[in-house]
This record gives C-alpha cells, sequence and structure tokens, in this order.
C-alpha cells in the first residue's frame, strides 16, 4: 500500500504588525508578540527580513535572512530561555 503525500498546510503565519517595542506575529488563528528585548536579533532587522518567515512545523519558525529559528514555547515564554552570552577572556 502506497501513502499519499500530505496536502499543503492551511495553517497561516504572518506578521501582522511591527512598531519600535517588537512585532506581532499570527499563527493560524492565535497572535503571538515578540518585543526586540527578548529577542534581540530582530532589532535593527529590516521589515523584509522580520516578514520572511517560514513555518518549520506547527511549533517552529525560522528567519532565514536573520539565521534565526524559534519554537511557539520560546516565543510565549521567553523568560524560560533567557539570553546568554559568553564573556571574553
Amino acid at each position: 500500500m502506497k501513502l499519499k503525500k500530505h496536502g499543503a498546510s492551511t495553517s497561516t503565519i504572518e506578521i501582522t504588525h511591527i512598531d519600535s517595542m517588537g512585532f506581532w506575529m499570527l499563527v493560524g488563528s492565535k497572535e503571538h508578540y515578540l518585543s526586540f528585548s527578548d529577542f534581540p536579533w530582530f532589532m535593527d532587522a529590516s521589515i523584509k527580513s522580520i516578514s520572511k518567515v517560514e513555518k518549520e512545523s506547527d511549533t517552529h519558525f525560522y528567519w532565514p535572512e536573520l539565521d534565526v529559528d524559534l519554537s511557539l514555547d520560546m516565543i510565549d515564554n521567553p523568560e524560560m530561555y533567557p539570553l546568554k552570552q559568553k564573556q571574553s577572556k
């Protein structure tokens, strides 16, 4: 028995608003907020780069022009994923 390929995903992903503090991303019917203080990789990015987001799975997203990938859990709970910087010697 051969399995048929799955059809295209009907779940949408869209950047709905960008302001000086962060941006909103619509995934399906739920909007998620990404503040620049929690996600500094987007702070100096162009609108075009932020808007080019790819859905890797239902809960994983990738911004190829910025080489940033995030899960919905990271987006919804940034306090659980603190930013760490290596200190120079």
